[in-house]
């Protein structure tokens, strides 16, 4: 073989753009964009042209096809004679030539990357769907191909193709040499489709591009492809998605993998052929990767799809050319083996939405695993169960293209370690704001550890149960032994300029932080618990004493009893805004200087009461602020320009016509409708529940702090790494794991490895944060292989809008408020209008005292925001499914919280359309 002979390649997913644009072929560049750019596409490999280069020297193809003469671009003058015998003869040279040594293998590994098993092989000629000439139809597909010696035939058969007869004569038209280019082979899993078709995004008879045009029939698109089955077509507006007309085909027969190469055919049941093979959501589907497609290419595109388990996927694209007729079909995906996790982002996105780093990241992940096993000791779990318990509290959370996400099995695991789990399971579901409940067979299967049986399992259930009833009765008491000691610690920790401080005792003060805050957390889950159990109880007796109570009932009733310590900075704010438009010359000043600047220009203008009063908030809540628990944003401590964003759009005196906070619309209606004993209990749920609820915001506004401190000590942390040389700037600190930074204190770590490991990670969120996360999904096996994130929805491109009028979510707060909506992804530009947000966070709170309404498409009922929003008297909506798609930025919106629906009265007028996200990148 000699040493200085270069390696053959086989190209994949992960290769380089330059080398799949030298040598995968049309196909394969095509494939390689379609997975590049998130579209479900089934696994493949490429044996590049350099393996079919090597294949022609070896066989002595290239002497023969260098001695064929020119052929006439006018057609022959032998009756295609010499075409057909140049391309009989290179055809049976391609099927019986020795293959190399190295050939053979590059093979044997293209089929080995996509998982052997059931194949397609597809020729991918050099300038095949190029931009001067397509070679539609020219090159050879093959189906259903199993087993190394028939992917090598077939190999050899697609080699041959590019050298048929019609290949030739298609060269000849065109003046090209007959040994122009070559050709690639792509290998691609078989898709078990249930239906497949075609799509045009331009009509291919009448090049119209404001219709897509799709032609769908049951099985593989073999029948389509041959012609041997009279397909559905259907004919849709491009922009909008509307059907404009349907034509129902025969499809007597489908086409479905056999045993070996081609398919099998059957009969269609009677009614099937006469209804159309498409739902009114496969057409969406494709109406919408047509459009991103078509956007990606820039041009119409002929699109090869197949829907197999309720998955669109993308097998082929190309330019709508004369011949846009497409040539085979493609493969599927194996469904991959290994350990099931389902991965849901419902409530975790409050406190980390959208790209987090890997520092904000590490910090949680460590934080919660720390919390919940010192939870699991707090219920007196020990010995083995306990070395159980550590086996899964690690990885409580998951991070996918720098989105965190609950590994929910596990969280369903430390539910259980209560008593009551089916009930606290059902109420766990609604407070993370879940799509869909698991099965009961599930749920049956998660436990935190081995149950016991016998006399010992019983004991040791009992047990825990006594230790939780103990807490669940005493759980106000420990709060505020809790809370004492946690703001006695706090101080400590706060009043430090960590800047000032060596390095390595910040550190060493950092992992006090951890033992003395956040490791002692773990005792108060219980109350978590007892705000499941006490919620849940109280949905129980409405459900079964109150049937036709509306929904938001439960949730009102829960309201804290009296004010609620998260909605503290709402009042502040607004006490604040009251004092400056009590100020003309403050007000005006505010409302002409640049946020960056307010804080100067009060200084400089003598204004010192008003600038004690924004320092007294800064102190007293700079550390709650949009993306509070994320290290890399920056608090209103540390950059206080946030604060006079909010402060001016609090400044108009907007009054509101709502109800108030604080349960006064339950009371009404419990008053009315229950009575005597059933009351009594009834309310002496309540006050557990509000009580408790009231609690956990109290807890929540102490982690804010903790987290708070812990962002100052890491950044100063970045800062004496910078300083030392490890890392380029001290922001890189942020694209480290907590582990790593760790490791560089403790010795365990190379400086030099941290500044190549911050560069890589930051090029690397940079791309995510272009894709569109799917807010649940389940992996097996290892999570980011096999398939698993391709499968889940991971994709990129705009969402479109389908123009619904109507929307519905989960209802929180009573109330009516019409008004235009503000479409945003910070808590800014608020100005009295209606907030639609994809999620929201604690640091939000401060911007509800200026909206209306609250529309917000994730989250839950136990929200701070929707918390708080019940307690200042906000009509409120959670988890409305495509708010931020479907609601543009000064759309007339018609808000009721006790139904839970959002109406449009009025679209917004052309010019601020744009306006708004539009679409949310997690959405």
């Amino acid at each position: 073989m000699g040493s200085g002979r270069h390696r053959l390649r086989i190209l994949t997913p992960a290769s380089d753009v330059s080398e799949i644009a030298e040598l995968a072929g049309g196909k394969g560049r095509n494939l390689h964009a379609l997975t590049a750019s998130g579209f479900h596409v089934p696994s493949w490999s490429v044996i590049g042209l350099d393996v079919f280069a090597e294949f022609a020297r070896g066989s002595g193809l290239d002497e023969r096809l260098a001695a064929l003469p020119a052929l006439p671009a006018d057609g022959p003058d032998d009756d295609g004679r010499g075409i057909r015998e140049a391309a009989a003869g290179i055809a049976a040279l391609i099927e019986t030539a020795p293959l190399d040594e190295r050939v053979t293998e590059a093979i044997a590994l293209a089929y080995a990357q996509v998982g052997g098993g059931l194949v397609a092989v597809r020729s991918s000629g050099a300038q095949e769907d190029g931009t001067e000439h397509s070679f539609a139809g020219q090159f050879d597909s093959f189906l259903n191909i199993r087993g190394l010696d028939q992917v090598v035939a077939h190999v050899r058969r697609c080699w041959a193709s590019g050298f048929s007869e019609r290949s030739l004569h298609y060269r000849a038209q065109r003046r090209l040499p007959p040994d122009t280019g070559g050709v690639a082979v792509v290998l691609q899993r078989m898709v078990p489709a249930e239906r497949s078709g075609v799509l045009f995004t331009a009509d291919p008879a009448t090049g119209r591009d404001d219709r897509h045009v799709v032609s769908a029939v049951h099985g593989l698109g073999e029948g389509l492809v041959s012609g041997a089955v009279d397909a559905d077509t259907v004919v849709l507006d491009a922009a909008t998605g509307e059907v404009l007309s349907t034509v129902i085909g025969e499809k007597k027969e489908r086409y479905d993998a056999g045993d070996g190469p081609g398919c099998t055919v059957s009969p269609v049941a009677p009614e099937d052929r006469e209804a159309l093979c498409l739902t009114a959501e496969d057409l969406a589907r494709l109406h919408q990767a047509g459009l991103r497609i078509t956007e990606h290419y820039g041009t119409p595109q002929d699109i090869e799809w197949a829907i197999a388990d309720g998955t669109l996927w993308i097998l082929q694209s190309r330019p709508v050319t004369a011949l846009g007729r497409p040539s085979g079909t493609g493969a599927g995906h194996k469904e991959p083996e290994g350990e099931e996790r389902l991965w849901d982002n419902s409530n975790i996105i409050e406190s980390f939405g959208g790209v987090v780093s890997p520092l904000t990241y590490s910090f949680a992940a460590d934080t919660y695993a720390k919390v919940y096993e010192s939870y699991a000791r707090a219920l007196g779990v020990r010995g083995d169960r306990l070395r159980e318990v550590q086996e899964w509290t690690p990885y409580l959370l998951g991070y996918f293209h720098g989105r965190v996400y609950y590994n929910l099995y596990h969280w369903y695991r430390m539910v259980r370690l209560a008593p009551l789990y089916p009930l606290n399971r059902r109420v766990l579901e609604r407070a993370l704001g879940v799509s869909e409940s698991i099965s009961d067979e599930c749920a049956d299967a998660l436990h935190p550890f081995t149950p016991q049986t016998g006399l010992r399992g019983w004991f040791s259930r009992l047990s825990r149960t006594v230790i939780f009833t103990r807490r669940f009765l005493t759980v106000r008491k420990s709060m505020e032994a809790f809370h004492r000691d946690f703001y006695r610690a706090y101080e400590v920790f706060d009043n430090v300029d960590y800047d000032a401080l060596p390095g390595d005792e910040t550190y060493r003060r950092f992992r006090r932080l951890q033992r003395e805050l956040i490791e002692k957390w773990g005792p108060m889950q219980v109350l978590d618990a007892t705000v499941l159990l006490s919620v849940g109880v109280l949905a129980l007796l409405t459900r079964r004493w109150l049937p036709d109570a509306p929904d938001w009932l439960t949730w009102a009733a829960a309201a804290p009893d009296g004010p609620v310590e998260s909605a503290e900075p709402a009042r502040a704010l607004a006490d604040l805004a009251a004092r400056v438009r009590a100020d003309d010359e403050v007000r005006r000043l505010l409302e002409r200087t640049d946020d960056a600047d307010a804080h100067r220009a009060l200084r400089e203008a003598g204004h010192t009461d008003i600038l004690a009063a924004v320092d007294a908030y800064v102190a007293a809540y700079g550390y709650r602020s949009p993306d509070e628990l994320k290290l890399e944003v920056p608090d209103l401590r540390e950059n206080p320009a946030g604060l006079f964003t909010l402060l001016r759009e609090a400044l108009p005196d907007t009054p509101r016509d709502t109800p108030g906070g604080r349960g006064e619309e339950a009371d009404a209606y419990l008053d009315r409708r229950l009575r005597g004993p059933r009351r009594w209990v009834y309310e002496r749920v309540r006050r557990k529940a509000r009580a408790a609820l009231a609690d956990r915001e109290r807890l929540r506004f102490c982690r804010t702090r903790a987290f708070g401190a812990a962002k100052r000590m890491l950044r100063a942390m970045g800062r004496d790494l910078a300083r030392a040389g490890a890392i380029d700037s001290w922001s890189d600190v942020f694209m480290l794991r907590l582990e790593e930074v760790r490791d560089a204190y403790e010795g365990r770590i190379a400086h030099t490895e941290l500044r190549h490991l911050a560069a890589l990670r930051r090029r690397q969120l940079a791309a995510d944060a272009a894709l569109h996360a799917p807010s649940r999904f389940t992996t097996r096996g290892a999570p980011y292989w096999s398939g698993n994130l391709e499968r889940a929805g991971w994709t990129s491109g705009p969402a479109a809008r389908s123009g619904v009028r109507e929307l519905r979510g989960t209802p929180c707060c009573p109330g009516v408020a019409e008004g235009p909506a503000v479409v945003t992804d910070s808590p800014r530009e608020i100005g009295g209008g209606i907030l639609v947000a994809y999620r929201t966070d604690p640091g939000w709170v401060p911007a509800l005292s200026s909206a209306a309404a609250v529309l917000v498409e994730r989250g839950s009922p136990l929200t701070h925001v929707a918390v708080v929003a019940r307690e200042l008297g906000i009509p409120t909506v959670v988890q409305v499914k495509n708010a931020t798609t479907e609601i543009r930025t000064g759309t007339l919106l018609r808000v009721d919280g006790a139904a839970g629906t959002v109406t449009v009265l009025a679209d917004p007028p052309a010019d601020d359309t744009a306006d708004g996200p539009g679409g949310h990148p997690d959405s």
